[in-house]
C-alpha cells in the first residue's frame, strides 16, 4: 500500500521537472559528447591513461549532478566546466609529478580545445547535412568507400569499373561536398 504523502511528492518531482533520472535527451548528449570531453581532458593532462581516469571521474560528478543540468542551454559548456574541475582535482591530488603545467596555461588549453572541438562538431554537422543532399548513387559511393578496409583499388574492383573512373567520381564527390560545407558553414556565422 502507497502513502498519499510518498504519491504527493513524487507528483510534485515530477511537476517541477525532477524524476528518477536524467530523460532520454540528456542520455543522449551525455553518449554523443564522450569522445569530445575525452579529448578535452586529454589535452589537459597529456596521457591517454590519467586521461580516461579524469573522464571516468567527470561522468560520475556528471551522472550525480544531471538534475542541476537546465535542458536548453549549452550542455557541452556544462559538461567541460565539469570536466575542467576534475582536472584540477586531478592536478591538485598530483602535485608531485615531473612535469607541472601552470593553471593560466591549463586554462588557455582547455580554451582552445574547447573552441577546436566546436568547430569540429559544426564541421561535422554540415557534412551530415550535405552528404543527406547527394545524389543517391553517390552517397552510395561515399559510404561504401569509407567502410573499414575499403580503399579505392577494393571498390574499383567490387563495382567493376576502372580505379580511375572511381578515383574521378570520388574526388568530384568530395569537391562538392567541401563546398557544401563551406557554405553551410557561411551559412551558419552569418
Amino acid at each position: 500500500m502507497t502513502d498519499s504523502s510518498d504519491k504527493n511528492s513524487t507528483t510534485e518531482d515530477s511537476a517541477s521537472g525532477h524524476s528518477d533520472g536524467p530523460g532520454a535527451e540528456f542520455i543522449d548528449q551525455f553518449v554523443a559528447t564522450q569522445r569530445r570531453v575525452y579529448l578535452f581532458i586529454l589535452a589537459q593532462v597529456g596521457n591517454p591513461d590519467l586521461a580516461e581516469e579524469v573522464l571516468q571521474n567527470t561522468n560520475v560528478v556528471i551522472w550525480s549532478k544531471w538534475n542541476k543540468f537546465e535542458p536548453g542551454t549549452n550542455y557541452i559548456a556544462w559538461v567541460y566546466r565539469i570536466a575542467s574541475f576534475e582536472v584540477m582535482k586531478y592536478r591538485q591530488k598530483n602535485k608531485r609529478s615531473k612535469i607541472h603545467f601552470d593553471d593560466e596555461f591549463i586554462k588557455t588549453v582547455a580554451t582552445s580545445v574547447e573552441q577546436i572541438s566546436e568547430k569540429s562538431e559544426a564541421r561535422r554537422l554540415a557534412l551530415s547535412k550535405c552528404i543527406d543532399k547527394l545524389k543517391s548513387a553517390d552517397r552510395a559511393l561515399i559510404q561504401q568507400r569509407y567502410e573499414p578496409g575499403v580503399n579505392g583499388k577494393s571498390l574499383a574492383e567490387k563495382l567493376g569499373r576502372p580505379v580511375n573512373s572511381v578515383y574521378q567520381s570520388l574526388g568530384r564527390i568530395r569537391r562538392v561536398l567541401l563546398e557544401c560545407v563551406e557554405r553551410e558553414l557561411a551559412a551558419v556565422t552569418r
